[in-house]
């Protein structure tokens, strides 16, 4: 791991414990030693470092500092039609490392119904998938998650108040070529369907939300490749 995240209360005057699978990062992985500094950060908080003071069986403790700043929240949301649990395991990680500010997950026609029964919705599930992303692109700040069974309540009726302002885009293979992506003001919402597309209906509704359809040329990617090659598009935009 390239930054060490901390839970909010794990701090105290100053101080702060590595116990169980971190700590044994730092000992197996890392090989630290006394009065080594490692890189530190508080989940949506801000990064700094600590100084080993003590090592001990599976504990290692540190003397910290932190920066006065806090980094921003990443300035792009994902709404994605819940792909295959396996699927999901693998995004979790990536999508924190790559940077969203907000992940939406939500029914579709293509979307199978037991997708949604998967222990990968857990909070205590993906919450440490989610904290392996970003300490491996050394952040801070964790990506809100709802989940949502019904797509039109959704479209219509929630979307506003989660995602309420910036650019929305919806990722279509049959849509606009790359050449023509609008330009991204501070935020962007971009729209990832099922492997199997949105159908019709959907394209209609997200179309009379204001999301513009947008595409990486004509060929059907799995959705993790979609989602990371289509966020890479969006940080790409002038």
């Amino acid at each position: 791991m390239n930054l060490i995240l901390l839970e909010p209360g794990a701090l105290r005057d100053g101080r702060a414990e590595l116990t169980g699978a971190q700590a044994r990062h730092a000992i197996e992985v890392l090989r630290v030693t006394p009065g080594q500094n490692l890189r530190l950060g508080i989940i949506d908080g801000p990064r700094g470092s600590g100084r080993v003071t003590r090592i001990g069986d599976e504990r290692v403790e540190l003397a910290c500092s932190f920066d006065a700043a806090t980094s921003e929240v990443p300035d792009v949301d994902l709404l994605l039609a819940l792909p295959r649990p396996k699927v999901m395991r693998r995004l979790w990680a990536q999508l924190a490392a790559i940077g969203v500010g907000r992940i939406v997950l939500t029914n579709a026609a293509r979307v199978e119904r037991n997708y949604f029964d998967t222990h990968m919705l857990d909070p205590e599930v993906y919450q440490p998938l989610l904290i392996e992303g970003l300490q491996q692109a050394q952040d801070t700040r964790l990506p809100r998650v709802t989940i949502h069974r019904r797509f039109k309540p959704l479209i219509e009726d929630e979307l506003d108040a989660l995602c309420p302002q910036g650019t929305r885009l919806v990722a279509d293979p049959a849509g606009a070529g790359p050449a023509v992506w609008p330009p991204r003001p501070a935020r962007t919402l971009l729209a990832v369907g099922p492997e199997g597309g949105w159908d019709e209906y959907e394209l209609r509704l997200l179309g009379g939300r204001g999301f513009a359809a947008v595409s990486l040329g004509p060929r059907t990617l799995r959705t993790d490749t979609a989602c990371i090659a289509l966020l890479a598009a969006v940080r790409a935009l002038p």
